[in-house]
């Protein structure tokens, strides 16, 4: 389907889900750059700020109210799981940027069911850019102020012309992955850490071809599943497994995904001799 296609009408999970972006942003955008931002530091050793927190309980009591017999998981509230369906929040994805005032941040929002990822959202109110998509709907984006376009990966089909995003070394370093970090940053014509879920984003756009990274959670990933399989690119984890639960993740355009695997697992092997 052509950029230039009509948007679709959402379905009632989507419009959902668009809704509840509407809501975290009234209640995120204003807590950027705030003087008195709260901030702490969880067991984990990662930050979480007063808008994590306002933004989740907002969206999930939104849920609780909309949606009683869905199941939720959020990063800073855990888990409540009712059935085949759930709803996957993380408040503030890129909170370190957050924090500093670096506008890299966004809410993600999916719907899972049946342990697929259906629906995903994408609000970064600071850039001012949403991107969603929903199975069978394809991917989209919108721009403050523009028409909503469809998205669509690239055609790149040799690693030497690809564009990379790692995401960081220390990721990759303490996965055991340093080499074929290196390996893959050879093999590419460019590599960069974008960063976060921007990296996926402009993979959907068609404007990286690679992203891959390591530790990261379900929260982190599942809204971003659906945008990048509907913009036509595959989406699994380091091994080649189609699932956001393993805690590592490979996105690509489709192209280039079967040779990414074979560089990545060729220097781990290589590696671990």
């Amino acid at each position: 389907m052509p950029a230039s296609s009509p948007l679709p009408a959402p379905s009632a999970d989507l419009a959902f889900a668009l809704e509840l972006a509407e809501l975290a942003d009234s209640i995120s955008l204003p807590r950027f750059r705030a003087a008195d931002l709260a901030v702490e530091t969880k067991p984990d050793r990662t930050f979480v700020t007063d808008a994590d927190r306002a933004v989740e309980d907002a969206l999930r009591a939104r849920i609780e109210q909309e949606r009683p017999e869905d199941g939720f998981l959020g990063e800073e509230s855990g888990r409540s799981d009712r059935g085949e369906r759930r709803w996957i929040l993380d408040p503030i994805d890129g909170t370190s940027n957050f924090l500093r005032g670096v506008p890299n941040w966004a809410t993600l929002i999916a719907l899972e069911v049946e342990g697929v990822p259906t629906v995903g959202v994408v609000s970064a109110p600071a850039f001012g850019s949403h991107w969603w998509a929903e199975l069978g709907g394809g991917a989209w984006g919108r721009q403050a102020g523009e028409a909503p376009r469809r998205l669509e990966v690239s055609g790149v089909r040799e690693l030497e012309h690809a564009s990379l995003s790692f995401q960081s070394i220390e990721q990759w370093d303490l996965a055991g992955y340093l080499q074929p970090l290196i390996s893959l940053s050879r093999a590419v014509w460019r590599d960069r850490a974008y960063g976060d879920m921007w990296s996926y984003m402009l993979l959907a756009e068609g404007l990286v071809d690679i992203v891959a990274e390591f530790d990261v959670k379900p929260y982190d990933l599942a809204a971003l599943v659906p945008i990048v399989r509907e913009a036509g690119g595959r989406f699994t984890d380091i091994a080649g497994e189609e699932s956001a639960w393993n805690g590592s993740s490979l996105a690509t355009n489709g192209h280039l995904h079967d040779a990414v695997l074979s560089v990545v697992d060729a220097a781990h092997t290589e590696a671990a001799r």
